[in-house]
Formats: structure tokens, C-alpha cells, sequence
């Protein structure tokens, strides 16, 4: 995502990642990746459980997920993986391209 962060901003859209781990840990990751985009802290899980992104095989963790959310809070898109596996920046970007 770090890779293609300027092209989700170019297509008018800004990245927000949120990690199950603590906010020391999630700042840690931030650090040692050099990401750019905001990473936010869900210690407690409540925005995943939210969002329905809890790992059914790993309740501590995150599936991996995409959403598109639009200004007034609608989910517009989402992709939510059954294999463990990221969605493609360039098929977020493709969505992208569709609001």
C-alpha cells in the first residue's frame, strides 16, 4: 500500500489503515516500514469487530480488508478476504475510479 499511496491520493482518496495491535506496537510498525499514510490503533478491536474483519481462524487479529467509505460515512465497496490475502492496490484503484 506504502507503494501506491500517492496513486490512492491521486484518484481522491486517502489510505487509513487500522491494526489490532496496540498503539505501541502499531507506531512501531509505522516506524519500522516508513509508511506514510495514517495507521490507526484498534487495541480493543472495536472497529474490526465494527467492520466485521476479525479473524475467524485468530480473534486477535485482522483479516485482511478493503473499504470504500464515502464522505457521508457509507461503505461504497468493500472486499473482505476468506484467504488471508491483500487486496490488490490495483483493484482498490479501479473501484476508485468508479466514484
Amino acid at each position: 500500500m506504502q507503494k501506491n499511496y500517492a496513486k490512492i491520493q491521486a484518484a481522491g482518496a486517502e489510505l487509513i489503515a487500522i491494526s489490532s495491535d496496540n498503539e505501541g506496537d502499531t507506531r512501531q510498525t509505522v516506524q519500522n516500514h516508513g509508511l506514510k499514510f495514517p495507521v490507526l490503533s484498534d487495541g480493543d478491536k472495536e472497529a474490526i469487530t465494527a467492520y466485521n474483519v476479525v479473524d475467524p481462524g485468530n480473534n486477535r487479529i485482522a483479516r485482511p480488508a478493503a473499504y470504500i467509505v464515502q464522505k457521508d460515512g457509507t461503505v461504497a465497496w468493500k472486499s473482505l478476504d476468506t484467504k488471508g490475502v491483500r487486496v490488490p492496490t490495483a483493484e482498490i484503484l479501479t473501484e476508485l475510479g468508479k466514484f
